[in-house]
């Protein structure tokens, strides 16, 4: 997968998976990296799917619509794809923390929804739940935030709320940061997402 790695200051610090939202790249949220955690090391990765020459990290059939087939696929080739960066880039692959918006949200917590030992925690702007009817792993203490907006047209506040939900009926810390705008990825959210952080890794 086409990516960016630099490596942190401070190894001991979780490396930050950085998945963007559709139509971005690997350039995009290198900014929340730096207000996140500025000290860690940074995975930095692209979307292998193109919708209209947009990257995504998987199809979709209709907006809001996942393709699951895709999403299942797509999460196991991400999966596969960090297990292959910590060995050639010498991170921890126990001490991963993604930070995803949108697009990139959901394809964080369809990691989660998938595989106990993925990440060690996620950072979540206006994701969606990934797909339903599915049993989750085991979350016990494992650290989620979410940033939502009240009036957002493509992630409903109850869709936050369901999502919130399901992770936490798997045993995860969820925390959930309201905004009253939209879709849109507001400075004020990193911030608050960046105080959870130190709060919960630091």
């Amino acid at each position: 997968m086409k990516h960016i790695y630099r490596e942190g200051t401070d190894l001991n610090h979780p490396t930050l998976l950085l998945l963007h939202g559709t139509g971005g790249n690997e350039e995009d949220l290198l900014p929340l990296a730096r207000m996140i955690s500025p000290s860690s090391s940074v995975l930095s990765v692209r979307g292998n799917v193109l919708e209209n020459g947009m990257p995504r990290f998987f199809r979709r059939l209709a907006e809001g619509v996942f393709d699951e087939e895709d999403l299942i696929r797509r999460t196991e080739e991400l999966y596969g794809f960090l297990d292959e960066a910590a060995e050639e880039y010498g991170f921890d692959r126990k001490n991963i923390v993604a930070v995803g918006y949108s697009n990139g949200a959901n394809i964080a917590a369809s990691l989660l929804f998938h595989y106990r030992d993925a990440l060690a925690g996620a950072v979540l702007h206006h994701p969606m739940v990934p797909r339903r009817g599915l049993k989750l792993p085991d979350l016990s203490e494992l650290p989620v935030w979410i940033g939502a907006g009240r009036q957002d047209s493509i992630c409903a506040p109850e869709q936050t709320g369901e999502l919130q939900s399901l992770l936490e009926k798997a045993g995860a810390k969820v925390e959930v940061a309201w905004q009253n705008g939209g879709h849109q990825l507001t400075r004020t959210e990193v911030a608050q997402a960046a105080a959870w952080y130190e709060n919960m890794f630091t």
